[in-house]
This record gives C-alpha cells, sequence and structure tokens, in this order.
C-alpha cells in the first residue's frame, strides 16, 4: 500500500511522538491506497469496486482476529488490535472511496458534508482513539477539522477534478451564484465565480476555526502537529481568495514563505 502522493499537510511528521508514527503511518498507508484505487489507474468502475471490496473483506477478516489474507495488511492489523482502533471507521473510508468511483456530483452542501463524513473525519477520529481523547467534544471538533481540511482540497483542485469529470461545488450554489458547467471547463474567471468562491472558502474558514480549540485538549506535539494542519488549511484559503478564486491558472499550494507564516500563527493558537 504505497503512499507516493503529494500532500498538502503533514503525515507522521517530526512533530508527532515516536510511538505514534508507526500507527499514523498505517493508518495514512490504507486510507491513501484505498484512494488510489478509486481514483488513479485505468481500471473501469467495477475493477475498481472490487478492489475496494476486497479491502473491506480484509477489514473483516481483521475485526475477527484472523491473519489478512493480504501481506500488506498485516501492520494495519497489527497497529488494530494494538491500539484497539475501530475498524467502523476504517470501513467508513471504503464506503465513501466507492461513493466516489459512481458519484460525481452533490446536490448540495449537507450531501457533500455527509461523504466528507466518511471520507475525512475517519482519519482525525482515529488520532483521538490513538492519543485517548476521543470523546465527544473532541470527536465533533476533530470532524470539523476534517470536514474543513476535505472541503480546501476540493476548492483546491476544482480544475484537477474537473479532467476527471468530478464536481464537488454543490449543485444548489452554482444554481445560486449563476454558474454553468460550461464555465467550469472554459476556467471561469467571472465576478459570479469569485463570489461563489468567496462563499464556499468563507463556510470552510468558519468550520475550521470551529474546530481549531480541539488543539488545546490535545498533548503536546500531537498538538503542534494540529496546529500546524489547521494553519495550513487556513493559507490555502487564503490563496484562494487572493486570486478571486482562480485555481484554474495555477493551483493553489504552500510554499516556505507560507510555512513559515504557517509557523508564526500556530504558535499563537
Amino acid at each position: 500500500m504505497p503512499v507516493d502522493h503529494y500532500e498538502n499537510f503533514p503525515v507522521a511528521s517530526l512533530l508527532l511522538p515516536k510511538r505514534l508514527r508507526r500507527p499514523v503511518e498505517a493508518i495514512y498507508r490504507f486510507a491513501r491506497a484505498a484512494d488510489d484505487i478509486a481514483d488513479e489507474g485505468d481500471a473501469t468502475d467495477a475493477q475498481r469496486l472490487q478492489g475496494l471490496a476486497e479491502f473491506a473483506e480484509a477489514l473483516d477478516r481483521i475485526e475477527r482476529g484472523e491473519h489478512p489474507a493480504q501481506a500488506d495488511f498485516a501492520e494495519l492489523a497489527a497497529v488494530i488490535h494494538a491500539w484497539r482502533l475501530p475498524v467502523a471507521l476504517f470501513r467508513d473510508l471504503l464506503d465513501a472511496f466507492a461513493q466516489d468511483v459512481v458519484t460525481r456530483r452533490y446536490a448540495d452542501y449537507p450531501q457533500l458534508l455527509d461523504y466528507c463524513r466518511r471520507s475525512a473525519n475517519p482519519v482525525g477520529r482515529l488520532l483521538l482513539h490513538l492519543v485517548g481523547r476521543a470523546d465527544a467534544e473532541n470527536l465533533r471538533r476533530s470532524d470539523c477539522i476534517c470536514t474543513a481540511l476535505q472541503l480546501v482540497n476540493f476548492w483546491q483542485d476544482i480544475a484537477i477534478d474537473w479532467q476527471k469529470e468530478r464536481v464537488y461545488l454543490p449543485q444548489a450554489d452554482l444554481e445560486r451564484f449563476g454558474i454553468g458547467e460550461a464555465q467550469i471547463a472554459a476556467g471561469c474567471r467571472s465576478a459570479e465565480w469569485a463570489a461563489l468562491l468567496a462563499f464556499e472558502t468563507g463556510r470552510t474558514r468558519r468550520l475550521m476555526n470551529e474546530g481549531a480549540p480541539l488543539v488545546h485538549q490535545l498533548p503536546g506535539r500531537m498538538a503542534w502537529e494540529i496546529r500546524l494542519t489547521v494553519q495550513g488549511g487556513l493559507r490555502i484559503l487564503e490563496r484562494i481568495e487572493r486570486v478571486r478564486g482562480d485555481v484554474f491558472a495555477q493551483r493553489p499550494v504552500l510554499g516556505v514563505r507560507d510555512w513559515l507564516r504557517i509557523g508564526g500563527r500556530a504558535l499563537r493558537m
């Protein structure tokens, strides 16, 4: 289950306590590999769904205490058992990735949030289980952060997703701002498009800020990891807003100067 993709946000970085790096890497490796099955290469939809079904079968074996048939899952099985992680959260990820294979449009914001609940929130919840802080309020704030990060990625990757025939902007929002998909295809730079992206980034920022107090409930290094992650997401939103939503000319990414600013802001959280 290789992990070789560009990531905006740190994964199992040096800020994490050494004892957590192995389980965090196992979680991200599973998520990244399953996402690749749903999203990469030239497989048919049926082949993608079959690949995800094989991952689900491996989870079933792990939950029963059996040795997974696939050698790649041995490390994940060891981590799940050692840390008593809820297997249901891994199943949620697979469910979201399977949805990605067959669903390419979202009617409204609640429908998009439901996707994020399964595609992003499980990772944050698993991290809280690793540090023994999975109470109701922490889980809620973690969900806010993870959903916001997923939305940041959607707004950042509008042009990339269009090439994959996917539109994560809710259809109701496109209609509200008078945007048709032909305008996305043409790399829309209108005032209406700028207003739409300002609306989406503003809503995403509020969600991120709602979750941000979670950092004060986390132990040492983990808290710093999440501080940087939150500030990284907020910085991407700023970059999108600075170009008035023009994510077509150049995908907004973080550079060295951004990370210096992110570090300073993380100190003040």
